[in-house]
């Protein structure tokens, strides 16, 4: 009897916060994991060491998502490395990476906006077309994409349009993407995450204990999330259980703003 391989996922942005906690959620889930950093290689090998502690194979790969002309060779690299392993497909791939920029409407620049666009909405729409050969329909119900958004893209926040208008398109691509990839085999879904106590933003959430009061305040069960919470969730939307959600957008903010 031959046993089953170990589906492999890819998180761009997994060095650190919301993308390590995904990644040891899914090594948990037995997924292998390729990460992708842009500078920061020592916290994601650091990344890779947990991930490997836990009897899982990981690697950690440079990426600047907002450098779409790099994605053909990136691509390249990956089937490399999938092959260094004895395998040929991706059974998933989440969109993580970004940043954030908190400006007013008025004072919101064409280059904060075109940075924003480059990273949120050019990045995904064209990393997950170069690794599309890469995702393929398996035993478990095919590939699964990823797209994460924000809580922001729903309730208002003075100061964060730019972002959340990047969220809201990337929300729209992923039913797009859903409906033109089933065939495929591929289910595609965005999560999008309320306020969490990581270093986006500055850590501004995490940091500011007035903030964190704020959060906990509009928020149905009464604190602000952990990196760990949007992990889980992550993990559960890539299980073969889930593999009839599609087109959807999931919510991880413990209830803000009902």
């Amino acid at each position: 009897m031959t046993s089953t391989p170990h589906p492999i996922t890819l998180i761009t942005g997994g060095s650190r916060g919301l993308g390590a906690q995904m990644a040891l959620a899914l090594a948990h889930d037995g997924h292998d994991l390729v990460l992708t950093y842009r500078e920061a290689a020592a916290a994601a090998d650091g990344v890779v060491a947990q991930i490997r502690a836990q009897g899982r194979r990981a690697l950690a790969l440079p990426l600047d998502v907002a450098d779409a002309a790099s994605f053909p060779a990136f691509a390249d690299k990956v089937r490399e490395s999938l092959s260094s392993w004895g395998a040929s497909h991706l059974a998933g791939l989440i969109n993580n990476a970004g940043t954030g920029v908190h400006v007013s409407f008025e004072e919101t620049t064409p280059e904060q906006l075109g940075m924003l666009f480059d990273i949120h909405l050019k990045g995904p729409f064209f990393l997950t077309q170069a690794l599309l050969p890469l995702l393929v329909g398996g035993e478990a119900g095919g590939a699964r994409i990823l797209n994460i958004s924000s809580g922001l893209a729903r309730f208002t926040i003075p100061g964060y349009g730019a972002y959340a208008a990047m969220k809201g398109a990337i929300e729209v691509l992923t039913r797009y993407q859903a409906k033109e990839l089933a065939a495929r085999g591929i289910r595609v879904n965005t999560l999008a995450p309320g306020a969490i106590a990581t270093d986006f933003d500055g850590g501004a959430v995490r940091d500011s204990a007035e903030l964190n009061r704020f959060i906990a305040s509009v928020t149905a069960l009464g604190r602000v999330g952990a990196a760990e919470d949007i992990g889980g969730a992550a993990a559960t939307l890539m299980r073969p259980g889930a593999g009839w959600i599609t087109g959807q957008r999931v919510e991880a903010s413990g209830g803000m703003f009902l």
